[in-house]
């Protein structure tokens, strides 16, 4: 079963970094072969705009997502794996 990532590309989200996030997240998962392993997508605003930059996996939700600190949060999920 594929794991699901989606980014909030709400206006927010989108101005305080998501826009670079979404860069960062589609060259992890192609460094690591994970491609067809995750549906990777962008959404509308997650209505959590004070708390964002906004991302979900699967059923998680995970706040204050950067630039600076997404790798982290991806080698963290996929460690689990």
């Amino acid at each position: 079963m594929k794991k699901e990532i989606v980014i909030c590309l709400g206006s927010s989200c989108f101005s305080r970094g998501n826009k670079q996030t979404v860069q960062i997240i589609k060259t992890y998962l192609k460094e690591h072969n994970l491609e067809e392993k995750v549906y990777f997508h962008g959404s509308h605003c997650f209505g959590n705009c004070e708390n964002g930059p906004m991302l979900r996996v699967d059923e998680k939700i995970y706040q204050s997502v950067t630039p600076e600190n997404i790798v982290y949060l991806l080698e963290n999920i996929f460690e689990k794996e």
